[in-house]
């Protein structure tokens, strides 16, 4: 049996146009090398965006008047990864393969009353070892203010609100796409949706059951009334706790420099590399009038062209060595 598989991630504003490039297949190379670009002609977008994701934002924030403040280190957009296994795909064919992701697009535009004026883009990858898409949306939550007006709010947090909202995820994104007449299974696993993207993309069933082993908990919670072993167990998980959260804070920060030095390197690189194109087309030009001038000279003065170009060659290197005594002196 085949399972429903979605999973979530958040962008801050500075990892957006990453994914866009990603998502869009706008990048020239990639590491990932499940990616067959010969196939990518078979990609397709339920709904397209032709801007990076940043300027798409940026506009529906203004268009819709978008509430909630934003922060650099604010979660303004989160992703989904739609996907099941590669055997389902085959077994269903192209056709329903469509239909499987427009109908996950459908849902997505309804669950929790989203709206699809807030989805940026939904891109389906055929690409790669398994067919999945990337939906990237705006957390609105439709709410009101304190004078009691209906306001759209931009509001990560308050979107994934409550200690189940994952969970909740899942069990509706399975009922409706089994609604819809898709044989799919409910992951078993509780925490699915921290599956890393990379094993989503080349997931199988056999890989399923085997994640699902993986995720069993390491640590059982103490099924004991006694108060001092309760005690020191607690201790022990909230010294490991944060142990966890400050390696989390300096990895986090490590990342997001990274990615926003390698944005900064790749924007540099193009600036360059239009400087360096327009530095060649202005050199051949020059060439160009050059050779003009001395072909003109020697009909002019009725003068052998190669030698005309001799002399000026022998005048200029003459000049040259000059030059590099006087500085020499």
């Amino acid at each position: 049996m085949s399972f429903a598989i979605i999973r979530n991630t958040k962008h801050k504003l500075n990892t957006l146009n990453l994914a866009y490039r990603h998502n869009e297949r706008r990048n020239t190379n990639y590491s990932n090398k499940d990616i067959d670009k010969s196939k990518s002609i078979y990609n397709f977008s339920i709904k397209s965006c032709p801007t990076p994701y940043s300027k798409r934002f940026n506009q529906l924030r203004n268009d819709y008047r978008l509430k909630g403040q934003i922060k650099k280190t604010s979660n303004i957009a989160c992703e989904y990864i739609i996907t099941s296994d590669k055997d389902f795909f085959e077994e269903i064919g192209f056709d329903e393969t469509i239909r499987f992701f427009k109908t996950a697009y459908t849902f997505v535009a309804n669950y929790k009353n989203l709206g699809e004026q807030f989805i940026l883009s939904a891109k389906v990858h055929m690409d790669e070892t398994t067919p999945h898409m990337h939906l990237v949306f705006l957390p609105v939550v439709h709410t009101k203010d304190k004078n009691g007006n209906s306001i759209d709010k931009l509001s990560c947090s308050e979107f994934w609100k409550g200690k189940n909202s994952y969970k909740n995820l899942q069990d509706n994104f399975y009922k409706y796409m089994t609604r819809s007449g898709f044989n799919l299974e409910r992951g078993k696993n509780d925490e699915n949706e921290h599956i890393p993207i990379k094993q989503l993309k080349v997931i199988t069933n056999h890989e399923v059951q085997q994640f699902e082993a993986k995720s069993i908990k390491y640590e059982q919670e103490i099924n004991t009334n006694n108060f001092n072993e309760l005690q020191t167990d607690y201790r022990r998980v909230i010294k490991k706790f944060n142990t966890l959260a400050k390696q989390y804070t300096r990895i986090k920060v490590i990342n997001d420099t990274t990615l926003e030095k390698i944005e900064n390197l790749e924007y540099n690189y193009n600036n360059l590399k239009q400087e360096y194109s327009k530095i060649k087309n202005t050199n051949n030009l020059l060439k160009h009038y050059l050779n003009k001038t001395f072909e003109y000279v020697s009909i002019l003065f009725d003068f052998p062209l190669n030698r005309l170009k001799k002399l000026v060659k022998d005048y200029i290197i003459k000049e040259k060595d000059e030059d590099e005594r006087i500085k020499t002196r």
